[in-house]
């Protein structure tokens, strides 16, 4: 009887498999493991240097106020959290960052590239699992999470430890591959995901399986409209959507009030 519940088992995504919840973790950060001392230069060659573009429009939309806790969760090599930073015109005491990822191996290379780097502040680093902040509630003001929300094992539990976190008035942003809207571009981009992705990681950063699963994770993540019920459902309200590229990435917005 016991085996017979366990073959019942929820599955979850991972790629175009379906796995055990408990598995996914380990298999993400086997992905981010492979690649991380060449995920950004990978980002450049696979988006043509657009997802940096991306990145500039979405930390826009975080309010530069001096005394802000910005939390960037799967904020693996520090992106989103040096841009930020760097777009400071002021820093007070009360200014912090906290960077969050489950992959150790990501964090270490971000730690490295902000040592390079000439940033008003160093980020606060946590190794911590998105569905398990070891945050307290209510204490965030701005809640990140770019090109991570595909990898996290319940997005439906990410949103709703979002919220917890952040404090009432707190921003949740998202910037994700979503849907695009022009069939023809939505043609043109399947094929250069699927046949050449996945080469040019092998290529690039000596890992195709992590960038087959790369493109496999966009195909099976929530459209645009589908998101922002999610981002309802965990109680976020005012929620809204931006496209960027016709569709092919997204910034998503959410208030808790």
């Amino acid at each position: 009887m016991k085996g017979k519940n366990n073959s019942h088992k929820m599955k979850v995504p991972f790629g175009f498999q379906d796995v055990d919840p408990e598995d996914k973790p380990h298999l993400v950060r086997n992905v981010f493991d492979q690649v991380a001392s060449r995920y950004d230069i990978m980002n450049d060659f696979m988006s043509a240097g657009i997802h940096r573009l991306w990145k500039r429009s979405f930390v826009a939309e975080i309010p530069k106020r001096p005394n802000l806790h910005l939390l960037d969760v799967a904020g693996g090599t520090g992106d989103i959290a040096f841009r930020y930073l760097s777009s400071l015109s002021e820093i007070n005491p009360e200014t912090r960052v906290t960077l969050c990822d489950i992959n150790q191996a990501m964090l270490s290379v971000g730690q490295r590239r902000a040592l390079t780097r000439q940033l008003p502040l160093l980020p606060k680093w946590i190794c911590a699992d998105a569905l398990q902040l070891p945050i307290p509630s209510r204490s965030i003001d701005v809640y990140t999470i770019a090109f991570g929300l595909r990898n996290v094992t319940d997005i439906h539990q990410a949103l709703f430890e979002a919220y917890r976190v952040l404090k009432p008035g707190g921003l949740f942003l998202c910037l994700e591959f979503s849907q695009i809207s022009y069939p023809l571009l939505e043609q043109l981009y399947t094929k250069y995901a699927f046949h050449i992705i996945p080469l040019m990681g092998q290529l690039v950063a000596k890992g195709r399986t992590a960038y087959q699963y790369l493109v496999e994770s966009i195909a099976r993540f929530p459209n645009q409209e589908t998101l922002v019920q999610m981002l309802a459902s965990a109680g976020f309200k005012h929620t809204t959507y931006r496209n960027l590229s016709g569709g092919t990435a997204a910034i998503h917005k959410g208030w808790r009030v």
